[in-house]
Parts: C-alpha cells; sequence; structure tokens
C-alpha cells in the first residue's frame, strides 16, 4: 500500500513537471513539423526550386486578370495625340462619380498635382518632385482623353496608375480632373447630369412585364418605362 502511494506521488510530480512545460502554442510533439511551420519564400527572392528562379511566376500565357478590357491606344506620341482628341470620358457626369473622383483623386493624385490641381502638392512644396504642371497650363491643354491616357500610361517622372485602379475609376479620377482645370480657368461649374435608376433583367416586374408582352399584352409607356 506504502509502495503505491509513493508510486502515486512520483507519478504526480512529473505529470505536473511535464505539465509545467508545456506550452500551448508549440506542441511538444511534431510528427509533420512541415506542415505546421512551412518554410516561408520572398515573391521576388532567388530560388532554384521555383521555375524562373522565384516564387512570383508569371501568369500562363493568354490569361488575363478578371474585369480587364483591352485598351486601344498605344503608348506612343501618336497614341496619346489621338486619345487626346478622340477619347470622351463614358461615365455620366454625376456627383456620385465626381465625389467617387475626389477621394481617389486624394488618394493617387495629390501628393503632387495639390488638392486645387495648381502643382503644388506636398511633394512639391518640399522640392521632393519638381516641374509638376498645373492643370490650366495653356501649353498642355488637358482634355478627358489625355488624362485619361497620363493614367493608364504614365508621363515624364509619373508612373502609371492602370494597376492601382480600374477603368471606371479612371474616368472618375479624369471627371474631378477636369472640374479643377475648369476651377482653375474660372469656368462656370458644369451642372451634373440626369441618370435614370437602373433595370435589372432579373427584377421580378421586368420578368413579368415580359411575359405579358410575349402573350400579346400591350403595355402603356408608363408601365414601360417603370
Amino acid at each position: 500500500m506504502r509502495s503505491f502511494f509513493h508510486k502515486s506521488i512520483v507519478l504526480f510530480l512529473l505529470a505536473g513537471l511535464v505539465a509545467s512545460c508545456a506550452d500551448s502554442d508549440r506542441p511538444n510533439y511534431q510528427f509533420m513539423p512541415d506542415m505546421y511551420e512551412s518554410e516561408g519564400y520572398e515573391s521576388y527572392g532567388e530560388y532554384d526550386i521555383f521555375p524562373g528562379g522565384q516564387s512570383a511566376m508569371d501568369p500562363v500565357e493568354g490569361t488575363v486578370a478578371r474585369g480587364w478590357k483591352p485598351y486601344g491606344y498605344e503608348n506612343t506620341p501618336d497614341g496619346s495625340s489621338q486619345a487626346k482628341a478622340e477619347l470622351k470620358n463614358p461615365l455620366p457626369y454625376t456627383e456620385e462619380n465626381l465625389t467617387e473622383g475626389k477621394e481617389l483623386y486624394t488618394i493617387y493624385c495629390a501628393v503632387c498635382h495639390g488638392d486645387a490641381g495648381d502643382g503644388q502638392g506636398i511633394l512639391v512644396e518640399r522640392e521632393k518632385i519638381l516641374g509638376v504642371p498645373s492643370y490650366d497650363d495653356v501649353g498642355r491643354a488637358i482634355t478627358e482623353g489625355s488624362v485619361y491616357h497620363v493614367i493608364f500610361y504614365g508621363l515624364n517622372s509619373m508612373g502609371s496608375y492602370a494597376s492601382q485602379t480600374d477603368e471606371k475609376e479612371r474616368w472618375q479620377i479624369t471627371h474631378y480632373v477636369m472640374n479643377l482645370k475648369d476651377q482653375l480657368e474660372g469656368n462656370p461649374e458644369r451642372e451634373f447630369e440626369e441618370v435614370g435608376p437602373t433595370v435589372s433583367p432579373d427584377d421580378p416586374d421586368v420578368q413579368a412585364a415580359q411575359e405579358n408582352v410575349g402573350e400579346g399584352t400591350v403595355l402603356t409607356e408608363e408601365e414601360s418605362n417603370n
């Protein structure tokens, strides 16, 4: 009996010792440690185990990013001139698009071009970058097309913002840049365009109206618009 008691005390002490040394964040035994602590690779580090020698591999040939659309003007002087003359903003000039454009402009553009578009951003004031033109520069005579083209490709010391923004966001920024240009030139404020509500083809009312038309029901003009 005394022997069993002594053995129980020893086992209890051993169990307490093991428990006190345990770390809940690191299991005591790892049968496959690579499954728990995988080796990290830098995206652009040099590793022989990856095709091309780095972890960040090129996309499969022929693939495009979701939502990507081709841009039909080349990054050449001729392409720039053509975009400046031909390209028009497809987004309606609404308060929502202008507000979104202002927010994006503040994030990406104001640091160099200034909040007012006069080329006096904080980096210019600190002389970190020089020669940023004002949007009302007569010699440049920017247009919607030229603004979008520069956002897409970049120009001189300004890099491309095509990877940071999508097509809609670039056109929203363009709206706001042209708004700043009008303010600098003292032009009257442009009126917002009225845009009707967008109707989805999946809307039950639209589907019901289509079924009625298919059965020969004649809709009034008001019903058609609704």
